[in-house]
């Protein structure tokens, strides 16, 4: 191309613009928008069901609701479940999801909190599927979209019920975006809120900081990077056990204990990878975006979750279940896009080709892993059918008194948090509860052949008998007067 500046033929030698100096390519909303709609219907059918079919696996749900009506409520976030007059910030420091109370004033149920979740999760695939699409251009957006949707770190998110994580997600992929963008000031606003979803995220929000710094936006980054360590440090040694009974951050033995034997810092480091659970996890981790997050300095977001993980000696945190990962998937399709785009710039033309195809072989390889992932039961007949198991919970539900006290098992826990004082089986020494209902299948480590004797045994200075047993569920009444206390 001739130079009209310089008045001869000679030709302009001005190099491309750098990939993130480019406009972006145009990603109308309404498709996405779409996408996120079926993406919620489909994360909320699938927790709904589970709920309703008596199906959580922990106590968790129960929990955040618990912690959610007491802040619905204007009250301190005191959660039963985990011990009478609990107070939960002593145990995870989770304020943020006080910004579900006004959802929680209209739909006063832990289902409300199931659907906060899947919007959330939704929310999040908008931002992400958006942004390839503005940095790759073509239909690689919509593709992405689906590969996130479905991603297992998600589905298997959306299977654990609900947790606090949920907020982080879309705030990690807004972060990601932001700095993909070259959007400092945005990365530095969508970071801050971190520090108040879960307290390891102040680790996180300091490597933001650390990747605005490689960016070039070394003043920002320090004092981003001190702020989310100073949060961190501040949250783990000093709010959190100013909260709790015990005066101590109680995950620390996670990585410091194994089976009640203490471990060496030196013994936790070396055993990060002796695991294969965990192997697998990185490797899965990694290869849904075809390898290609491995090239952007954005795959070192994922580095302090992972680190917590893989240090814990509690095998709960190394694989791909439960709801630990889904943090994790806005910032490796993020890192994958940006992965792409590097890559297409690239003198390799092997590289190029590699990049090329990367979005829809990432699909491909999500929409293959669906196949043994929990959506998969949404094919199934039998998951929309309630079986005699649930009639006989909804019979046990329907015989506890509104407003009382039930000491429980997980079973029936996050059905009755919403209009009763709820507490964890055996974690409720000397209240007297008022019912104490069961579910005898619940995989007790020994069998419960008398309920009564049970719950005496629970409870000595109280007296109950049988009020309702349907299936392998009993409930039980005390006869015995109400403790003082709770009068």
């Amino acid at each position: 191309m001739l130079d009209p500046n310089q008045g001869g033929t000679g030709v302009s030698e001005e190099p491309a613009p750098a990939p993130a100096a480019r406009a972006p390519h145009p990603a109308p909303l309404r498709p996405y928008l779409i996408a996120a709609v079926v993406l919620c219907a489909v994360y909320f059918l699938y927790a709904y069901l589970r709920y309703s079919h008596f199906q959580s696996p922990s106590w968790d749900l129960g929990i955040f609701e618990q912690e959610v009506r007491a802040y619905a409520g204007f009250d301190a976030p005191v959660v039963d479940i985990k011990g009478p007059g609990y107070l939960i910030l002593g145990d995870h420091f989770s304020p943020l999801v006080a910004l579900l109370v006004p959802l929680y004033w209209i739909w006063p149920s832990a289902v409300a909190l199931l659907f906060a979740q899947a919007a959330l999760f939704a929310a999040s695939a908008v931002i992400v599927g958006r942004t390839v699409q503005q940095l790759l251009g073509g239909r690689s957006g919509l593709c992405v979209t689906v590969a996130y949707g479905l991603s297992w770190g998600l589905q298997e998110a959306v299977k654990a019920d609900f947790h606090e994580i949920a907020l982080a997600v879309p705030l990690l992929a807004l972060v990601c975006r932001a700095l993909l963008m070259e959007r400092w000031r945005a990365a530095v606003l969508w970071s801050l809120p971190l520090v108040l979803v879960k307290e390891d995220l102040g680790v996180t929000v300091a490597v933001v900081g650390v990747l605005l710094a490689i960016y070039g936006r070394r003043f920002q980054g320090f004092l981003l990077a001190s702020f989310g360590v100073v949060a961190f440090v501040m949250t783990v040694l000093v709010l959190i056990p100013a909260a709790s009974s015990a005066g101590t951050y109680d995950y620390w033995k996670k990585i410091e204990e194994n089976g009640g034997q203490e471990v060496s810092p030196l013994d936790s480091v070396l055993g990060v990878l002796d695991s294969s659970v965990k192997i697998e996890m990185l490797v899965f981790l990694v290869g849904i975006t075809v390898f290609m997050a491995l090239r952007s300095p954005l795959v070192l977001l994922v580095l302090p979750t992972i680190g917590w993980r893989l240090l814990s000696q509690d095998s709960n945190h190394w694989g791909m279940v439960w709801h630990y990962s889904a943090i994790l998937m806005p910032v490796v399709f993020l890192a994958m896009a940006d992965g792409i785009r590097r890559s297409r710039e690239s003198k390799r033309p092997w590289l190029v080709s590699y990049a090329n195809a990367a979005v829809p072989v990432a699909l491909g390889i999500s929409l293959a892993l669906s196949q043994h992932l929990p959506f998969r039961e949404l094919l199934r007949p039998e998951t929309y059918r309630a079986d005699a198991r649930v009639h006989a919970a909804e019979e046990a539900l329907d015989a506890i008194p509104k407003g009382a006290r039930v000491e429980t098992d997980i079973t029936l826990m996050a059905h009755l948090t919403g209009d009763r004082t709820v507490y964890w089986v055996g974690g409720a020494p000397g209240t007297a509860p008022d019912v104490v209902a069961i579910n005898l299948d619940f995989g007790w480590s020994r069998p419960i052949d008398d309920p009564v004797k049970y719950a005496q045994q629970l409870h000595p200075e109280a007296r109950y008998e049988i009020t309702r047993e349907a299936g392998t569920f009993v409930v039980m009444e005390r006869t015995s007067p109400e403790p003082a206390a709770y009068r």
